[in-house]
């Protein structure tokens, strides 16, 4: 069967308004460009004339600004999830514009197929590769991408030849059956591959609009002192854990999530040479990966995306031979599954906003109420994980606001599941400890100096029992910024 072609703006005025779209890729790494923005014209258009034309949007986790800047910036979308990092879209969302949910992205493949969040009409996914049978190949980001190719009615392929099609091949690509027959994923190794290096649907869906557009490049922050120091922290510490026999001497595979930290994380971990070769498995495969796979450090990397700068992809793309032996992408609900998580024994590391000292994070939301990103994949990791490692720099803005505090404004980790907290002043190994202890620990070894003796007050303070809280003064830090813009100001009040 002859595959249809079709002008980005053609294939968007298949899309009608109050319908559900789904979106390939996982950040900027594998999202569609040319019919995203054609739609967002095409909102623009209808709202012009006085008609309604919003979507309702699931990806696979945030995308690009061809995406959710465009989308949000014509008043397109009606409803988002399950993560972003789009400034426009994050200011839409705490303005309260469209509905936005978050959620650990390992769930909204099999949500969608369970029928939580209605249906998808039209799926847009970036591909290297398309046959006449209807085998699509994604590029460097893989997501929901199986699951909204196969529910939507209509598929758009954009086609786009900036990635080159010899990415054929690197892709692990399947969805699992719905329970009560959902078998055991067949993954013992990081390399194990247990799907198909196409995802397959009905050509008759299929419309193709060709395209040659890059990466929105992804650069993060350089590496500076502090977060130099965090990721030596993290390194001696597992060279520590190994030491101890609490840890194989071969190691672990190691998930990462995504920033300036993780590569220095990463990197600090390759310099070591008390740290053996070892194993990626994670959503986000970022820089520091490609260069320690090419220093021999890193033996394989499973993931979701390549979410690189351009220059790093396309050496990869320049050298695919020596690159395909060592990467393997994957829909997140297998990059992320709490199952495979746990059989592998993962080392989790990830970024918290803000910590309290009892070891409960906050990822999300800055003050409580404004969101930042979205959970993301942290939560995926962290409650399965061998080993759950939470970084952070101890103060932000200038020291006007410490990352530790008495109590933090959203929870997204419970004390339950955080093992072990870092920044750059220390390490603290919250197992085995109670809240008291850990709260000791915490404050000891991560707060900043500045804030240790408010914090040492508060505990002070804290109500006789399992846990010390004092709730007339838990948000004491957060009222001293919302009040002076610094939370050096706060006062802990004794006569309460």
């Amino acid at each position: 069967m002859a595959l249809k072609f079709m002008t980005a703006d053609e294939a968007a005025s298949l899309i009608k308004h109050n319908v559900n779209v789904g979106i390939s890729g996982f950040t900027p790494a594998g999202c569609p460009k040319d019919v995203p923005v054609a739609l967002a014209k095409r909102a623009e258009a209808e709202h012009s004339k006085g008609n309604p034309f919003k979507i309702g949007m699931f990806t696979g986790a945030s995308t690009d600004d061809y995406t959710d800047g465009f989308l949000t910036r014509a008043g397109a979308i009606k409803f988002r999830t399950p993560y972003q990092t789009n400034n426009d879209m994050r200011k839409a969302i705490n303005n309260e514009e469209f509905s936005y949910f978050d959620l650990h992205l390992s769930t909204l493949a099999q949500d969608l197929r369970y029928g939580f969040f209605g249906n998808v009409d039209v799926a847009i996914i970036e591909a290297c590769a398309v046959s006449e049978s209807g085998e699509i190949v994604p590029t460097c980001g893989v997501g929901i991408m199986p699951t909204i190719a196969k529910m939507a009615n209509t598929v758009i392929v954009e086609l786009n030849q900036w990635h080159p099609k010899e990415l054929t091949g690197m892709h692990d690509l399947c969805e699992p059956l719905p329970p009560p027959n959902r078998k055991a994923y067949n993954i013992e190794k990081v390399s194990d591959r247990i799907g198909n290096e196409f995802v397959k649907v009905d050509p008759s869906k299929i419309v193709v609009v060709k395209c040659n557009v890059p990466n929105e490049g992804t650069d993060f922050a350089p590496v500076d002192d502090i977060t130099t120091q965090i990721g030596q922290n993290v390194a001696n510490f597992l060279i520590d854990e190994i030491r101890a026999g609490r840890m194989p001497k071969s190691f672990l595979p190691v998930q990462s999530g995504v920033g300036n930290i993780a590569n220095a994380v990463l990197a600090a971990m390759g310099e070591s040479k008390d740290i053996p070769d070892f194993e990626i498995y994670t959503e986000v495969i970022q820089d520091a990966v490609i260069a320690l796979m090419e220093n021999r450090r890193i033996k394989f990397a499973s993931g979701c995306a390549l979410t690189v700068s351009n220059q790093c992809i396309e050496n990869v793309y320049n050298n695919l031979n020596f690159f395909k032996e060592k990467l393997l992408l994957r829909p997140s609900e297998i990059s992320n599954s709490p199952e495979i998580i746990r059989k592998l024994g993962l080392i989790s590391i990830n970024t918290a906003l803000e910590a309290d000292i009892f070891g409960n994070i906050n990822s999300t939301h800055v003050m409580g109420s404004k969101m930042m990103n979205g959970i993301g994949g942290s939560g995926d990791f962290t409650r399965s994980a061998y080993l759950s490692i939470f970084v952070t720099p101890s103060v932000a803005k200038g020291g006007k606001i410490s990352a530790f505090v008495p109590m933090v404004s959203h929870h997204d980790h419970n004390e339950h599941s955080v093992k072990v907290l870092v920044s750059e002043h220390g390490i603290a190994d919250l197992r085995g400890k109670s809240p008291r202890e850990r709260a000791n620990c915490i404050i000891d070894n991560c707060a900043h100096p500045e804030f240790r003796p408010l914090l040492k007050e508060y505990l002070k303070r804290g109500a006789k029992g399992q846990t010390p809280v004092d709730l007339y003064n838990a948000f004491a830090f957060h009222k001293a910024f919302l009040e002076t813009g610094d939370m050096r100001n706060s006062k802990i009040n004794v006569g309460c």
